[in-house]
């Protein structure tokens, strides 16, 4: 299948859905050299003849997962102690590593049933090269693009990426232009605002003269220079490939009755207090299912529902487990559960749901019928469609969306204030960046 062909067809039947995207504010940017103090131009990485504003780095964000079971406990520490993720109060500190250390014999058994670790540092990889080689030929004066990942809890790290970022001759006196794109479609401060913040906290301890008193001024003027992919929850090629895997999967159930199958679609939960405070997430998420129903023609019913609530605190809901259960009970076996939220299988979608949601769902009398729409993982639609966006990204020179610099109404973090003090005023419009 040309992976070109459903973005080209999808993109003329989905003009409303391109409507509902966050307009993007626009970066002119400088040439990507820095001066060194001889006076001489040195160029980042690889660049060529051939590309007049490369080369770029393409950063992957994401959550990640433990690779192997070993690797479980220092990715559940550092996820219970990210305050944005799971806050936990003025106890962080002592709860956190409690619940990571009583949680890491069970969660080792889960990523041992789903082969030993969590295979999303392979898509992501994958993903972010075969998007990289398409913006080569498709975005040649950013070329060469270099794929990078940088994930949050888990290897490899956003320190380790930042690390190789430099080690490939990007900033320090030598330029050059990353683009962060996170891999959450839909923005919520708890997951690509916690990626930002910590991209941005590294940025300043390593690139900033006011942070960093060995840089000189030739270095300080050439730091890397950030653009951000901060949300995309309906963009029309995300939306086809969600409709290309709940319609392959809609065609397992016998015709008769394949209209009448029940789509859930399920994303990770957020605390309440997290919900309260006004966080962008539960909307973008419900954008996205309307989006992709609009493209299936809304021929099934549907409803939304929410998985992987952790702790006693009141979560968003419904659970995803719950739901599944009580349609069975009341006889509607037909399910057909959507990872809505997810890029990539990892262990929400390869445990949680088919080993634990649907197992159960077969108990109560599901019989094979409750079943799940596969993963993005390396779909040739969705790689297309990561191209087509950072390639829209690159050749309009965007910044990050305008809707980036407006905090949760209910946020006091500082920091997250001057996280987006900085990315939104890497524009030339810095000015006029609205940041509350």
């Amino acid at each position: 299948m040309s992976i070109q062909k459903p973005l080209q067809a999808l993109t003329k039947r989905a003009t409303p859905a391109q409507s509902l995207q966050h307009r993007p504010r626009i970066w002119q940017p400088q040439r990507c050299l820095a001066t060194v103090s001889n006076g001489n131009f040195v160029p980042p990485v690889t660049q060529d003849n051939t590309s007049s504003k490369g080369p770029t780095a393409m950063v992957f964000m994401n959550m990640g997962g433990p690779a192997t079971t070993d690797e479980v406990g220092g990715f559940l520490s550092r996820l219970f102690a990210d305050a944005d993720l799971i806050p936990l109060g003025p106890l962080q500190n002592y709860l956190g590593p409690l619940i990571s250390r009583r949680r890491t014999p069970k969660i080792k058994k889960q990523y041992a049933n789903i082969g030993g670790g969590s295979p999303i540092r392979k898509w992501s990889e994958y993903q972010a090269s075969e998007m990289c080689k398409i913006l080569d030929k498709t975005n040649p004066e950013t070329a060469p693009h270099k794929p990078y990942v940088a994930f949050r809890y888990a290897n490899p790290l956003t320190e380790d990426m930042y690390a190789q970022l430099l080690e490939d001759g990007f900033g320090k006196g030598r330029g050059g232009r990353a683009v962060a794109f996170t891999q959450y479609p839909q923005y919520s401060c708890s997951t690509t605002g916690s990626s930002l913040n910590e991209l941005w906290k590294l940025r300043q301890r390593l690139e900033s003269p006011s942070r960093n008193n060995s840089l000189d001024a030739a270095q300080a003027e050439g730091s890397i220079k950030w653009s951000v992919i901060d949300r995309w929850p309906t963009h029309p090629g995300l939306v086809e490939a969600f409709a290309e895997n709940i319609n392959a999967t809609l065609q397992t159930y016998p015709e008769e009755i394949r209209d009448s199958v029940v789509i859930l679609y399920s994303a990770h939960s957020l605390p309440m207090s997290v919900v309260n405070r006004g966080d962008p997430y539960p909307a973008e998420v419900a954008a996205t299912v309307w989006a992709v129903q609009q493209r299936l023609g809304f021929r099934n019913p549907y409803r939304l529902c929410w998985q992987s609530q952790v702790g006693p605190s009141a979560w968003l809901g419904a659970q995803t487990s719950d739901t599944v259960n009580n349609f069975v009970k009341k006889g509607q076996k037909d399910l057909l559960l959507v990872p809505i939220a997810f890029t990539s299988d990892h262990i929400e979608t390869l445990f949680e749901i088919d080993q634990e949601v649907i197992h159960e769902a077969n108990e109560l009398g599901a019989d094979g019928r409750t079943r799940r729409a596969e993963s993005l993982n390396g779909s040739p639609t969705f790689i297309s469609a990561l191209a087509s966006l950072a390639g829209a990204h690159l050749r309009n020179n965007e910044v990050c969306s305008r809707q980036m610099g407006l905090r949760c109404p209910g946020c006091k973090s500082e920091r997250c204030l001057e996280q987006k003090r900085f990315f939104m005023g890497q524009g030339e419009q810095a000015n006029n960046a609205v940041t509350l």
